[in-house]
């Protein structure tokens, strides 16, 4: 009797539709409940006492611990090029050589001069002693001796300008000459920075100037390495404010061992003032209406308008200085929805404290 019942395609897709309409739509029950019931789904914070850092905000530009622009100190051709482009050197290390074939030669010649002056001195000082000799021959040669030495210091001099030496231990910038090129004083050959200390200048409001002092401890940030936080210490505190913006420059160190920061840099500056034990809250809490600020305040079910006063501010959060009580349940999320007066019910509120 089976055997010949046909069913139809038309049926089978509106089984079909059916059931993926229950599917799509069952997830959604609960809202709907909760519509139905009036409730409005909010998520809050349990206000409590936390510590609420007071910081002072400001710009800084990094610079080196030493630096200077290296230059030749007499005109030669470059015999031989000892670095490369930013290399790391320790100081007396030899950079470039300039020609000095004339001076080695001039300096060979006085050395012959010197070791027959000294074979003769020492002839004279031996009559000298056997009255074969007369003081005055003894003196002159002494003399002669001398004034050859004096000359081969001022030829090791001429030698030593002829060799451009790191002054300090540092990190070497770009080479700006090639060999055989004619070097004259005042060319730039290339940099040098000691960055295994930074200097980190910045200035603050004069309002401020109480709340800093040398040894004070500094962070801050690069958008070079936006996950890492450098540390240092203010090292300096200018004598005077600036008399037009009112500021005060400050200096810091920070350690820079793995050579990350640079000269130039811009580093976001945050230095702590003091710390405070307070109600804090969640800035997206407040709802601001005119010059004043609300937030919703949970009782019995209830949310309930509620104002406040507030303090200090911090990124995120704020602190409350009045209107609220530790233990006050403040609704976080769906303040939009709300009027004072709405029934909620409160979804996932200890996640959203954690």
């Amino acid at each position: 009797m089976l055997k010949g019942l046909k069913v139809s395609p038309l049926f089978l897709a509106a089984v079909a539709f059916v059931v993926l309409v229950i599917y799509l739509y069952l997830p959604k029950e609960q809202i709907v409940k909760m519509k139905s019931e009036g409730l409005t789904p909010v998520t809050v914070h349990t206000i409590k006492i936390e510590a609420f850092p007071v910081t002072v905000e400001a710009l800084g530009t990094a610079k080196a611990n030493e630096s200077v622009l290296l230059t030749a100190q007499t005109t030669d051709i470059v015999q031989s090029i000892n670095f490369d482009d930013g290399d790391v050197v320790k100081q007396g290390q030899i950079l470039i050589q300039l020609n000095d074939n004339e001076e080695k030669a001039r300096f060979n010649e006085l050395d012959i001069n010197l070791q027959e002056a000294k074979r003769q001195l020492k002839r004279i000082t031996n009559l000298a002693k056997e009255s074969a000799a007369s003081e005055q021959l003894l003196d002159e040669q002494q003399a002669k001796v001398k004034a050859i030495k004096a000359q081969m210091d001022v030829v090791n001099s001429q030698l030593d300008e002829l060799q451009l030496r790191a002054p300090f231990d540092g990190v070497l910038g770009i080479r700006q000459i090639s060999v055989g090129a004619l070097l004259k004083p005042g060319d730039l050959v290339t940099t040098l920075d000691d960055i295994a200390l930074v200097k980190l200048d910045f200035s603050i409001s004069e309002a401020h100037l109480p709340s800093v002092a040398i040894g004070q401890q500094i962070s801050a940030t690069s958008v070079a390495y936006p996950d890492e936080v450098f540390t240092g210490k203010i090292a300096s505190i200018a004598s005077r404010v600036d008399p037009i913006t009112r500021s005060i420059p400050i200096r810091a160190n920070i350690n820079n061992k793995q050579l990350k920061l640079r000269p130039g840099m811009l580093m976001q500056v945050e230095l702590q003032k003091l710390m405070l034990e307070t109600l804090v809250l969640p800035e997206h809490s407040l709802v601001p209406v005119e010059d004043k600020q609300f937030v919703f305040v949970i009782v019995d079910g209830v949310a309930k308008r509620q104002q406040v006063e507030v303090g200090r501010r911090r990124p995120g959060f704020v602190q409350i200085i009045s209107g609220l009580e530790v233990g006050d349940q403040v609704v976080v999320e769906g303040t939009l929805r709300l009027r004072d007066g709405s029934k909620i019910r409160i979804l996932d509120s200890a996640k959203k404290e954690g």
